[in-house]
């Protein structure tokens, strides 16, 4: 797909200095996003498809000795919430992170020990710290908040969903 129109160019996104050096280094958007599989939202790429896919290969640790660990289990949270129930994929994550990256400072590695808040993720703490910055944004709610509660009786979108900033999710 030809999606260059989505992206802004290094010269252009407010980021980078169109008179620096890295402008004329780095590969632009267009050139190297176009070519992962496509999202509806944030900077329009499904990182994790991505990578499951082969189109990426990340790096997985700067130093050759250190151990990687994938962790498969999923975690549910918000449990006591309104919100559907959040499905926290550890492997999704671990495929990219080490456990350290998040254990202890963003999060408890005890479950239940630590207390999130939709205000702190906002604020870009916890989840927030990459999602709205490298990953998907903050309006995608139903991407998260995935798992009908028992007995709610609400059908929920199936996943993934893309929802446009300012809509109003199903109900």
């Amino acid at each position: 797909m030809a999606w260059g129109d989505e992206w802004a160019s290094l010269r252009k996104d407010g980021v980078h200095d169109p008179r620096g050096p890295a402008v004329k280094i780095l590969q632009e958007p267009e050139v190297a996003l176009s070519k992962l599989t496509p999202d509806t939202a944030g900077n329009m790429v499904r990182w994790v498809q991505s990578l499951e896919k082969g189109e990426i290969n990340p790096r997985a640790n700067l130093r050759p000795d250190t151990k990687i660990r994938l962790y498969e289990s999923d975690v549910l949270l918000n449990l006591k919430g309104g919100m559907p129930i959040v499905r926290f994929p550890h492997r999704q994550h671990t495929l990219w992170l080490d456990c350290t990256n998040c254990h202890d400072h963003l999060f408890k590695a005890e479950a239940g020990a630590t207390k999130f808040s939709m205000l702190k993720i906002l604020e870009g703490e916890q989840c927030g710290v990459c999602h709205g910055a490298v990953s998907f944004p903050l309006t995608e709610c139903f991407r998260c908040h995935s798992v009908a509660r028992p007995g709610d009786g609400k059908p929920r979108p199936s996943l993934p969903i893309a929802i446009p900033a300012g809509a109003v999710p199903p109900k």
